[in-house]
């Protein structure tokens, strides 16, 4: 499961102490989980929030008197819901073990020990997603069981269910091919009794060789009819369940035609017309075999996806109507690569895919550099032109440790996507044996690519405008960091801020940031348009002494009004690093540098921390903009967060708005400025006109 901004932890605390509940909602916040907490004062508070919220964890403290535990206990148990409670302990003995268990608590959480609260939230939290997920699935397998019974009955192909040979299914084009009238007829008949008495020997060897799992996929025999006339057929079979029972599916087609004919449509049918490769559902039958295999034994295999560089550009410079062409051509290109043992197949718009039988790490890799060579060193020819291009790898090692296709596919993808992130023309191959050298390898590119960033200047921003929703229009944008690429792609700071915050780069960046930003309010009033503009920093700055001397050296350097800036903090991180917020806000306030908090509202007490913390600014968490239009808890709370705001004279702004009935909602609401893709998405220029 991931854990981050993207999926936030609905949290319930049931603790007397606001400042405990509270340091343990920072304590989640700093170890990367996004927490959406809530704190109720009684006991009828509990059970509204259990009943309207529908928290993923309650972390209760066993000493709460506001409301007991056990009160939490019989609230849980009464609204029926898969809820984990986690009991909050300064110490813990044997009594208390006894009494977690007695209460019906999944476990106790060390109130002192930040460690073990953090990973024992994730703990929980995983199992619940993994029940949940569960019973998703249950719910999908029936409803997909239960289309797929549908379609069976409609389709045209003749399809039967065998169990130990005898039919216990059978749908209607399968009666009609062999001449029954109903399912009746042929239920617990034996499957050899519709096969040519000239082909039962053979059969049955067949049968065998299924019941071991050797069977092949394909088998052309002479199938008898009802009225004991032969015809030609093709059976393929599957391995399925019907009704829990494992089973073999049976898709019989006659076969009319000459053999040698028959054999090469199912050749055409296998293969994508542009390259001749194989296509994408032959090549998945394929993989799901060699799954199977490494799942059942401790063979290793291989699986690479090949995608060229930029190909959107490509097609930009030789034009749509050739895209077929350059397929093509890179087709002959992987195929001429290749070995005979190799599977390769077309299997996306651009992609290929090759499957590796019984590889290892080393020749896995070494094959996939041949590939990435073999495109880099030499010219791709089309009819039309030549084209120097190269490609991005991602591969993984197939076996006991990642035997489901969707992990294989998964794993495969996202080495691809980092080596394409990474500038392209490179190879990554994810080893489940080896998964620490590989991300060693990985972020060391990283580091290296935000280093040579900073140096060359490679950073750039784009400017998305604020919209005031009440008064005179002002000339406001937020400035978002981006990272150029080597051939001018741009990469978001999610897919390497956590990187950078690791090997201590977050206070350049932050400085990077925060030098042109200035020089940009400095060029715009310089034109005559004052422009004011909101750039986030992270709490490394907090620690960084010599920025203000910075900031006061910039603004001097390009003539610039500090009060056209605005420094944003996430309240989380302010409140964490409080005393470090104070002082540098003292620090820049003298330069006119305001400072504004962003992602407010989710603390359990969000406006107790402007009793602290002066902000200038208040930009509300985007989780409150998700469903705005329809959803009247988030608009109460929004309400709520303007009118305290408008009392303490600080300015309010909502983001992501997303549509038509968000900017209603905000407006009814009294926020002051809103921004989002909406109303104007990011731009590498500043000419919205306010």
């Amino acid at each position: 499961m991931q854990f981050g901004k993207d999926t936030a932890l609905r949290l319930l605390i049931v603790d007397d102490s606001v400042e405990a509940a509270e340091a343990i909602v920072s304590g989640l916040r700093n170890s990367g989980i996004a927490v959406r907490p809530s704190r109720p004062e009684n006991e009828s508070e509990l059970a509204s929030l259990i009943a309207s919220q529908t928290p993923d964890l309650v972390l209760a403290a066993r000493e709460a008197t506001l409301v007991p535990i056990t009160k939490v206990m019989q609230a849980v148990d009464a609204s029926g819901k898969d809820l984990p409670v986690l009991m909050l302990l300064d110490t813990v003995d044997d009594s208390r073990l006894l009494e977690m268990v007695t209460l019906g608590a999944r476990g106790i959480l060390l109130r002192r020990s930040v460690e073990h609260v953090n990973v024992r939230v994730r703990q929980e939290w995983a199992d619940l997603e993994a029940r949940r997920s569960q019973r998703r699935l249950e719910a999908q397998i029936r409803e997909t069981e239960r289309r797929c019974d549908a379609l069976i009955d409609s389709s045209r192909e003749p399809i039967a269910y065998i169990h130990e040979g005898m039919h216990i299914r059978a749908n209607p084009a399968y009666l009609e091919i062999f001449g029954f009238e109903s399912f009746e007829d042929i239920e617990g008949m034996s499957l050899l009794d519709l096969i040519a008495p000239s082909k039962v020997e053979g059969f049955k060897q067949l049968l065998k060789q299924i019941s071991k799992g050797e069977a092949p996929p394909r088998h052309e025999t002479e199938a008898r009819a009802l009225d004991g006339s032969g015809f030609p057929a093709v059976m393929e079979f599957t391995t399925a369940t019907y009704e829990g029972e494992h089973c073999l599916q049976v898709i019989l087609r006659r076969q009319e035609v000459d053999p040698e004919l028959a054999r090469e449509v199912e050749e055409l049918r296998q293969r994508d017309q542009v390259t001749g490769l194989f296509n994408r559902a032959t090549f998945l039958r394929s993989l799901e075999d060699t799954v199977a295999d490494a799942a059942q034994s401790t063979s290793h295999h291989g699986l690479l996806l090949v995608e060229p560089d930029h190909f959107n550009r490509l097609l930009q410079d030789i034009g749509l109507d050739a895209a077929d062409a350059l397929v093509s051509a890179m087709g002959d290109r992987l195929r001429g690569a290749l070995g005979a043992e190799h599977v390769a197949a077309r299997f996306g718009e651009h992609q290929f895919a090759v499957l590796v039988p019984n590889a290892d790490h080393r020749r896995v890799t070494g094959l996939a550099e041949k590939l990435r060579a073999a495109f880099a060193d030499h010219v791709l020819e089309t009819p039309d032109r030549s084209l120097s291009t190269t490609v991005s790898i991602g591969g993984v090692l197939i076996g006991e440790k990642i035997a489901s296709i969707t992990a294989v596919l998964g794993k495969a993808s996202q080495c691809l996507q980092s080596a394409s992130g990474v500038g392209g023309n490179r190879t990554e191959i994810f080893d489940p044996g080896a998964a620490d050298r590989a991300e060693e390898e990985r972020v060391e590119a990283w580091v290296q690519r935000i280093r040579e960033a900073l140096d060359a200047d490679r950073f750039v921003m784009e400017y998305q405008p604020l919209i005031a929703m009440h008064g005179e229009p002002m000339e406001m944008y937020e400035a978002y960091l981006r990272l150029q690429g080597e051939h001018g792609e741009l990469v978001p700071p999610l897919a390497f801020l956590q990187i950078a915050e690791e090997h201590g780069l977050l206070w350049e960046i932050d400085r990077w940031v925060v030098g042109k930003a200035i020089s940009v309010i400095g060029e715009r009033s310089s034109a005559g348009r004052p422009t004011t503009v909101l750039v986030k920093i992270t709490q490394a700055s907090l620690q960084d002494n010599t920025l203000a001397q910075f900031i006061q050296e910039r603004l001097a350097k390009h003539g610039a009004d500090g009060n056209l800036l605005v420094l944003q903090l996430p309240e989380s991180k302010v409140f964490t690093h409080l005393r470090a917020a104070q002082e540098f806000q003292a620090q820049v306030a003298q330069y006119g540098v305001r400072v504004g908090l962003e992602q407010f509202g989710v603390g359990l007490n969000s406006f107790q921390l402007l009793t602290h913390f002066n902000a200038a600014l208040l930009k509300i968490d985007r989780s409150f903009m998700e469903d705005l239009g329809g959803n009247a808890d988030h608009q109460a709370r929004l309400r709520e967060i303007a009118e305290k705001a408008r009392e303490l004279g600080k300015t309010t702004i909502a983001e992501f708005v997303q549509d038509a009935a968000s900017m209603s909602a905000l407006f009814g609401a009294g926020i002051d400025y809103a921004q989002g893709n909406f109303l104007a998405p990011p731009s590498p220029q500043m000419d919205y006109e306010f």
